[in-house]
C-alpha cells in the first residue's frame, strides 16, 4: 500500500511528536508499504521518512522548487517527483497514494487535508483519508467541523469525511481493513 504522509517539516516541536513521527515510519517499512511525502526535511516529515526508509520502505517524494532552493532537499528517496508548485505537489502526492494519513502539523498540513477533503467530496478520488488526532491535537478542528455541520455548512449526511483516530494502534487497525 502506498501512504502518503501530511504533517509538520518544523523541527522544534515536542518530542513525543517527533518520536509519532519514528513510529508510524517504522510500521509502514515493517508492514511492507511505501511512503509518499513531501520529500524534504525537517520536522516530522524526516523523522517519518527516515524511519520508513530504515525499516525497508520504498520512499517516494514530491517536491517542488522553491523548497530545493531552500536547501531542504531530502536524500533518502528512492524515487523523487519533482513539480511546479505546492498544487501540484498536493495532487502529486494523492495520486501517488492508495491512502492518506495527516499527522500534527500547520497550515500545510491542514491545506493537504482539506484538500484531500474537498476533492474527494467532488468525486476526484475515494482515498480514505485518516487524521491522526495523537494527543488531542486536532480536538479544535472536530469541534470545528461539528459547528459547521451544526449550522449546515456541510451536510449531515457527508459523501466523503475525513476519520479522526485517536492513537497510532487504532491508524493501524484502520489501514489493515
Amino acid at each position: 500500500m502506498r501512504i502518503a504522509v501530511y504533517c509538520s517539516a518544523k523541527d522544534v516541536i515536542p518530542e513525543a511528536y517527533l518520536q509519532l513521527g519514528d513510529a508510524l515510519g517504522t510500521w509502514i517499512g515493517q508492514h511492507g508499504h511505501t511512503l509518499v511525502y513531501g520529500g524534504a526535511t525537517g520536522g516530522l516529515m524526516s523523522r517519518t521518512s527516515n524511519a520508513a526508509k530504515a525499516a525497508g520502505a520504498h520512499v517516494i517524494g514530491v517536491i517542488p522548487p522553491r523548497i530545493k532552493a531552500a536547501g531542504r532537499l531530502a536524500t533518502n528517496c528512492d524515487y523523487l517527483i519533482e513539480v511546479n508548485n505546492m498544487s501540484e505537489r498536493k495532487q502529486r502526492m494523492r495520486d501517488e497514494a492508495d491512502v492518506i494519513v495527516c499527522l500534527p502539523g500547520s497550515y500545510g498540513t491542514l491545506d493537504e487535508m482539506m484538500d484531500a477533503t474537498s476533492s474527494a467530496i467532488v468525486g476526484e478520488h475515494r482515498k480514505p483519508t485518516y487524521v491522526l488526532n495523537y494527543l488531542g491535537f486536532y480536538e479544535p478542528l472536530k469541534q470545528q467541523l461539528e459547528l459547521m455541520r451544526r449550522l449546515q455548512f456541510i451536510p449531515e449526511q457527508e459523501a466523503y469525511k475525513p476519520v479522526f483516530v485517536n492513537s497510532l494502534d487504532e491508524l493501524y487497525k484502520n489501514l489493515k481493513s
